[in-house]
């Protein structure tokens, strides 16, 4: 399969959401049009992001809601469970832990893991908060698909390190940091500070002021 944009796939993650709203109030089926003002797109692009992975509808029947959310649920993944690391248990890890979409999606969180000593054997939503230490030795016990790291910066490098080693690929990264990584291992990081400037850029320059 070619390359996809992350962009096209970003697009694609929001007409499952759309489907899936559609679905809830009955909505058999569904035209490019509707998906397109949903999203803030195009008609035109959600037929080519679609057809980055087949063909799609009917022409001039639309698409039907149901076939065309479990494709979209199959391209992106979500046709199967993910096994997930939390490693840091502050406030904002305590946040994600209590998100419930995550396992609506398919994502089970089931290790938490941190090295502050006052943290460790608290329970999180029926989840006791173990120990870096204990990283590997739970590995053993059943591998993680995926990692959220919610630790400073100072030690985020060497934590990824870490899950490098034990065979993780796909680490979703929340430290404000640059990981570095082998080239077969996946980094996603969201930088807040960066989301709040692109932000306050579009204040400071709305209704085309400079």
């Amino acid at each position: 399969m070619r390359r996809v944009a992350e962009s096209t796939v970003r697009r694609l993650s929001l007409y499952l959401r759309f489907l899936e709203e559609f679905e809830a109030h009955g909505i058999e089926t569904v035209s490019s049009d509707a998906l397109a003002t949903r999203g803030g797109t195009t008609s035109a692009q959600v037929r080519k992001d679609l057809s980055c992975f087949g063909s799609f509808g009917k022409r001039g029947l639309g698409y039907s809601v149901p076939e065309l959310a479990g494709r979209l649920r199959g391209i992106l993944g979500l046709d199967r469970r993910y096994r997930v690391a939390m490693i840091g248990a502050g406030k904002i890890g305590s946040a994600l832990v209590r998100y419930r979409g995550f396992r609506e999606r398919g994502f089970d969180i089931e290790g938490i893991f941190d090295a502050d000593p006052d943290k460790i054997g608290r329970q999180w939503h029926g989840l006791p908060i173990r120990h870096i230490d204990e990283l590997e030795r739970a590995w053993a016990q059943g591998s993680f698909d995926m990692a959220v790291l919610v630790t400073p910066a100072e030690v985020a490098q060497e934590v990824a390190d870490r899950l490098v080693r034990l065979g993780l690929k796909a680490i979703l990264n929340f430290a404000p940091v640059q990981l570095v990584v082998p080239d077969d291992v996946i980094v996603k990081t969201v930088n807040l500070a960066l989301e709040l400037e692109t932000l306050s850029y579009a204040l400071a320059h709305r209704n085309g002021h400079p």
